[in-house]
C-alpha cells in the first residue's frame, strides 16, 4: 500500500522546518505489489527479473521504496485463484501476472478490489480476453505480449532441416495462447512445405504419452511458450533424444536446456519493458486502461551446438555465425 509518511519522518520534517524556516521534507512514496507467476521455468523467471530491473530504472526499487510479495502457482489454477484473492484482500497497489493463467486470475480478483493489473508473457491478450482486437485494455489491465515469431521459426527449421516434412507441437488445450499459436503454425506451415502434427494435453501427467505419440510420426518438434509443456521440457528432450528427433525451442532458456535452436525473444528485456509500464501506473502518470499492450518486435537466433552434435546434425556455418548466442553445452534444469 502507498505510505505517505511515518511519525518519525514527519517529526524530522517538522524539526527541519522549525530550524531552517524554509525547508520542507517529504517522505518517499512507498509501494507494495503482488507478483503471481504461473509456473517456475527459465523464461518466466527471466520475465520477473527483467520486470524488477525495469521498475528500478524508473526509481522504484525493492528494499528502498518497493515491497514485493512474490508467489508461484506451480502451474495450478486453484492455486492461482488463492494467490489472486490474497493479493486483492491485502489491497496491494498493483498486481503483476506472469503468464496468461495468472494474468486472467488476477484480473478477475482485481475487478471488485479496484486494483490495476500488469501482465507479461501473455502471447495473445485478445484471445485471453485481456484486450480487445485493437490491442486496447478491457479494463484496468495491460502489459506485454510474448507473441511467437512463427514465420521466422519455420524459416529457421527449414534451413536447418532441409529434408524434414513434419513438425510436432504439444500444447495445453486450456491455454488460449497455445491454441492461437498452433493455428498460426498451421496457417503458415504450408508456405515452407511442412505438415503440422499436434497433441493436446491437460496436465503434465499427459506429456509422456503425448510426446511418444508425436515422436512416432514427425521429423522434429517445436515448442510454444506453453507453461505446462515447458515445465516438463527435460522429460520431452530425453524422449526425443532417444528417438533421434530434434526439438526446437521458443526462447533462449529452452535452447540452454538442449533444444537445437530457437528464433526467440529476450524475456529479460520483455520483463524490463513491462516494468517500465508498471512504473507509469504506480506513479499515477497513466492508468492501466490508457496503455495498450506492447510487444517486442525483433526475434534473435539461439543455437545449441552440443544438442546438434548429439543428434548428428550439422548446423550451417552462416547460422552459427549470425546467431545472437551459441551454446556449446547443455545446462541442467534448475
Amino acid at each position: 500500500m502507498k505510505t505517505k509518511t511515518t511519525a518519525k519522518v514527519l517529526g524530522a520534517a517538522l524539526l527541519t522546518m522549525a530550524l531552517a524556516g524554509t525547508t520542507t521534507v517529504y517522505a518517499e512514496e512507498q509501494y507494495t505489489i503482488g507478483i503471481e507467476q504461473f509456473a517456475e521455468h527459465g523464461s518466466l523467471d527471466n520475465c520477473r527479473e527483467g520486470f524488477l530491473e525495469g521498475l528500478k530504472e524508473e526509481g522504484i526499487e525493492e528494499g528502498k521504496n518497493l515491497t514485493v510479495d512474490y508467489k508461484n502457482a506451480a502451474a495450478d489454477m486453484g492455486t492461482c485463484g488463492q494467490i489472486s484473492d490474497k493479493f486483492a484482500s491485502d489491497k496491494v497497489d498493483l498486481m503483476v501476472g506472469i503468464a496468461t493463467p495468472s494474468a486472467q486470475s488476477l484480473y478477475n480478483a482485481a475487478l471488485d478490489a479496484g486494483i490495476p493489473v500488469i501482465y507479461t508473457a501473455v502471447t495473445d491478450p485478445a484471445a485471453a480476453e485481456l484486450a480487445d482486437k485493437d490491442g486496447n485494455p478491457v479494463g484496468e489491465i495491460t502489459g506485454t505480449s510474448d507473441k511467437l515469431p512463427v514465420k521466422q521459426q519455420l524459416e529457421m527449421i527449414r534451413q536447418m532441416l532441409p529434408e524434414a516434412e513434419s513438425i510436432g507441437i504439444m500444447y495445453t488445450t486450456s491455454e488460449a495462447n497455445s491454441e492461437s499459436a498452433v493455428k498460426e503454425y498451421e496457417a503458415l506451415a504450408g508456405d515452407y512445405n511442412f505438415k503440422i502434427e499436434t497433441a493436446g494435453i491437460t496436465t503434465t501427467a499427459d506429456i509422456p504419452l503425448a510426446a511418444q505419440t508425436l515422436l512416432e510420426k514427425v521429423d522434429c518438434m517445436t515448442n510454444l511458450t506453453d507453461n505446462t509443456v515447458v515445465s516438463s521440457l527435460p522429460t520431452i528432450l530425453e524422449m526425443a533424444n532417444e528417438a533421434g528427433i530434434p526439438v526446437f525451442g521458443s526462447e533462449i532458456e529452452q535452447v540452454k536446456l538442449g533444444c537445437l535452436a530457437a528464433e526467440g525473444l529476450d524475456y529479460v528485456e520483455l520483463g524490463r519493458q513491462t516494468g517500465k509500464m508498471a512504473a507509469q501506473v504506480l506513479k499515477g502518470e497513466k492508468k492501466a486502461s490508457e496503455l495498450p499492450f506492447e510487444t517486442i518486435e525483433e526475434a534473435a537466433l539461439y543455437v545449441n551446438t552440443a544438442a546438434a552434435e548429439n543428434l548428428g546434425i550439422e548446423i550451417p556455418e552462416e547460422m552459427t555465425s549470425g546467431a545472437a548466442e551459441v551454446f556449446e553445452e547443455i545446462s541442467e534444469a534448475k
